[in-house]
Order: C-alpha cells, then sequence, then structure tokens
C-alpha cells in the first residue's frame, strides 16, 4: 500500500483528501504546516507528499527545499493557487514532480499522484542484475545465457557515461528494466529519472509535456509550464516508444541533443537543459527512415551506444531461472509458500515459443499460482495458464510443426504426381517467409533481401516467380 503525505493548513481539504485517497488504497498521513510535515517524513518515509504553496511558519518553497535535500528521490506534487504559480514553476525548476492549480479537477489529481508514485517507485527501487532467482528482488534482470551476459556488459560500459543510450528489442524484453538500471548506476542517480511514453501520451499532448509551454500560447494555456525535459534538468529522461513519436517533433529533439537547449511552446527564450536521454523502441527505425517515419539524424544522436535485449526465445536456456524467479516472486506477494513446478510443466515453458517474451512468461506463472492451491505447478496448471484468453497468442514449436504438417497433408492429397511434390511444398513454405519478411520490412526489398540472407536480385526474381504483391504502408514523398 503506497504511503502519501498531505501537507496543507486547511482542515476540511486535508480531511476529504484523507477520505478520496483511503477510497483510492492509498495510505494517507497529514500535516497543518511544513514543520510537522518534515517531523513525519523523518520518522515515516511516505512514497509522495502533496504539499500547498501557502502554510503558517515555514512556506511551501521553504518546506519543499528541506524536502528534498533531506529525500531528494520522494516526489512531491506542488498545491497552488493561480497568484503563486510562479513560486510552484521555480519549485518544479529544482526537482517537485509537479504542481496542480486550485481548485483542481479529481481524476486528473488521480491521474498525477498515480505517476508520481510510479516515477519514485522507478527512483528508488533498485534493479538487480545477474542475481540468484530467489535472493532477487521484485524489480531484476534475470539470466545466465551468453546473450543476457552481453547485456550486463554493455549496461556496466555505458552507465558511468553520460552518453545517450538506445535500447531496443521486442516488447516485454525488459527494456525499462535496462534504462533503470542504467541510469541506478550513473552518475546522475542521485537525480531525477523520469520516464515518457510516447505512445500512451496524446500526439496534441507529448509536445506540451515534455518542452512545456508559456502563457497564452494556445487557448487553454493560462499559465507558464515547465515541461519534463526541464523539470529533469540534471537528471535521466526515459523515451520509451521513440520510434512512435510524431515526425514534426523529432527535430526538437535533435536540437536538445545537439545544442543541449529548448524552448517552451509559444517561446523564444532559448532554456540550456542538462539531461540525458535513454530511448527505447520495438521498432524496425531503419525501414521508418526508409519510408520516412523517422528523422535519420536524430536517429544517428539517439544510437552513440545501442542496447539490443534478446527475445526469450533466443535466450531458452535462461527459462528455468525466470521460472524460478517468478515463482518465488509471486508466491511471495501471495502470501504463501513456493509451490515448486513438475519437470513436466517446466518441459512445457522449456518449449513455448514466447512471442511476448519475458512478460508473457510472467503472467503464465502469475496465473499458475494463483489457480494451482498451493500444489507444485502442473503441465495441467501451464497449458490451462497459456491457452487462456489474455495471457497470450503465441504458439509452441509443437504448434509450428502441426501446421507444417497439415500443409504437407494437404499437398499429399490433391498431389496428381505430375509434379515434384517436394518442389512445390518447398515454393509455398518460402512465399510465405518471403512474404513475412516484406510485412516485417513494409515492402522494403533490400532489407528483407538483407534479413533473408539473399542477394536483391534473387529476392526479385523469386517475387517474380511467386507473384508476390506488396505495397509500402505508407509511401515516400
Amino acid at each position: 500500500m503506497s504511503k502519501v503525505l498531505v501537507i496543507d493548513d486547511d482542515d476540511q481539504l486535508r480531511k476529504s483528501f484523507n477520505k478520496l485517497l483511503t477510497e483510492e488504497g492509498y495510505q494517507v498521513y497529514s500535516a497543518a504546516s511544513g514543520e510537522a510535515g518534515l517531523d513525519i517524513i523523518r520518522n515515516q518515509i511516505p512514497d509522495l507528499v502533496i504539499l500547498d504553496m501557502r502554510l503558517p511558519g515555514m512556506n511551501g518553497f521553504e518546506t519543499f527545499k528541506e524536502i528534498n535535500q533531506t529525500e531528494p528521490k520522494l516526489p512531491v506534487i506542488i498545491m497552488t493557487a493561480y497568484s503563486t504559480t510562479e513560486t510552484a514553476i521555480e519549485a518544479t525548476k529544482l526537482g517537485a514532480f509537479d504542481y496542480i492549480l486550485k481548485p483542481f479537477d479529481i481524476p486528473d489529481m488521480l491521474a498525477v499522484i498515480k505517476q508520481a508514485i510510479e516515477a519514485g517507485r522507478f527512483m528508488r527501487s533498485p534493479v538487480d542484475m545477474d542475481i540468484e532467482p530467489d535472493k532477487a528482488s521484485r524489480e531484476a534482470i534475470i539470466g545466465r545465457s551468453i546473450p543476457m551476459q552481453e547485456v550486463y556488459k554493455s549496461i556496466g560500459r555505458v552507465s558511468s557515461t553520460d552518453a545517450t543510450v538506445l535500447i531496443r528489442g521486442d516488447s516485454g524484453t525488459g527494456k525499462e528494466l535496462a534504462a533503470r538500471a542504467i541510469y541506478q548506476h550513473s552518475l546522475r542517480a542521485d537525480k531525477p529519472f523520469l520516464v515518457i511514453n510516447c505512445v500512451a501520451i496524446p500526439e496534441s499532448l507529448l509536445e506540451s509535456e515534455l518542452f512545456g509551454y508559456e502563457k497564452g500560447a494556445f487557448t487553454g494555456a493560462a499559465h507558464r509550464r515547465v515541461g519534463k525535459l526541464e523539470q529533469a534538468d540534471g537528471g535521466t529522461i526515459f523515451l520509451d516508444e521513440i520510434g512512435d513519436m510524431q515526425f514534426s517533433l523529432q527535430a526538437k529533439m535533435l536540437r536538445l541533443l545537439q545544442e543541449k537547449s529548448i524552448e517552451r511552446i509559444g517561446g523564444r527564450e532559448t532554456i540550456p537543459v542538462d539531461v540525458r536521454i535513454i530511448a527505447a523502441t520495438n521498432r524496425n527505425l531503419e525501414a521508418a527512415i526508409e519510408n520516412g517515419r523517422f528523422r535519420e539524424d536524430l536517429y544517428y544522436r539517439l544510437k552513440v551506444v545501442t542496447i539490443w535485449l534478446p527475445p526469450l526465445n533466443e535466450r531458452a536456456d535462461d527459462i528455468p531461472l525466470l521460472t524460478r524467479y517468478f515463482l518465488s516472486r509471486y508466491s511471495s506477494e501471495l502470501g504463501m509458500d513456493n509451490p515448486g513446478i513438475t519437470m513436466e510443466a517446466q518441459a512445457i515453458l522449456n518449449n513455448y515459443l514466447w512471442p511476448g517474451n519475458v512478460r508473457e512468461l510472467a503472467n503464465t506463472v502469475h496465473k499458475a499460482v494463483i489457480f494451482n492451491r498451493g500444489a507444485p505447478v502442473s503441465q495441467d496448471d501451464i497449458r490451462q495458464a497459456i491457452t487462456e484468453k489474455g495471457v497470450g497468442n503465441g504458439v509452441s514449436r509443437e504448434s509450428h510443426d502441426e501446421t507444417f504438417r497439415k500443409l504437407i497433408q494437404h499437398e499429399l492429397t490433391i498431389h496428381n504426381g505430375k509434379t515434384n511434390l517436394f518442389d512445390t511444398c518447398m515454393d509455398r513454405i518460402a512465399s510465405i517467409i518471403i512474404s513475412e519478411a516484406l510485412n516485417l520490412t513494409d515492402g522494403n526489398r533490400s532489407k528483407a533481401a538483407q534479413i533473408l540472407g539473399l542477394s536483391r536480385p534473387t529476392l526479385h526474381s523469386k517475387i517474380e516467380k511467386f507473384n508476390l504483391k506488396f505495397e509500402t504502408s505508407v509511401k515516400k514523398k
């Protein structure tokens, strides 16, 4: 249960917060002054502080500076009246998570509270690496395979630098954990770490979220707003799913990386910003560049160092270790003894393809632990967890074999003996493989040929042979 401290001299507002946040599942503390709030923080460190700017005795700004000095990674949301907005902005520049104008909209406040608590957890919760599964914390990167050893080496080498890092890998491979591990081992570990998901934030809001805006910059901009880049000055910004960032915004990110400065929306002042960028994507950025969806100059600025996170089916040796880790973690969270797992059930996990990668494996083990009622996890528990709607839509190696068997059985049934059956089946399979390679590269024949290990003329001849049709989804301008 997350703990929230509300510091405000308004008795009714504190009571309202206590009722609202308790109903939302938070443990709430309250204080009527900055001094009383600091006493609570020293004795019972909360997960979040909600702080009013106007307080008797020590004012809100002074209280914030004391909090920031005592617990620099404790997120603080500032509440302020319009007349004290500039003070709130100054506090935000010094590291406050956000500021909310009174009177505030309750759903908006709850959303900011959730984001702030998550940001605080990201900064404070250590990410374990290459550790025994039974001893690892809730946040851990587990694996001893050769590909994962390379990941650990890369994280170690880049952490002590200020280099921009691009983390690449499929969904569910642990890109966010890798970014946090880099941050926590970096020279900026005592400064802010903010996460911006370029997909979760609507395109119309992402620019103002990152760069902030000046009063009057657009309809509804009633006051100046500090963006996350300015707020994280001296710290680290993790841009998740950067491959989905709108093209117009990429130019501003390029300027930030080149000149270490930004301008707020509607402003003319150049603001120096010292922030390290860690970006991540599961997109094929090379294909996006060729199709005009991603800037090539930004791509090279981002990939000063690239860390590739392997898909789970390329590090299958780690599946038993990961299973042990998730069994230990989820049984502990559920307040039960670790049930263990049968050899037959582990064999199913080892042979599954895991299209959802580590995230899907975690969900599968979690569901199995919930429903197996304390007995060792069996093969039936695992089959049910895998096939249950919502867990994953992957296909096992055995299922892939069955698909090919059905194709061959069909060809055997209709084959008349006048042609070479082996060549017919191989051509069918080859046409499917080439089609999928073209889909993966959005019709880029050079890239598809590279993936397939073919020359471009050979690929072209096979496309014509199989009469394959493909058009890119986004035409070049």
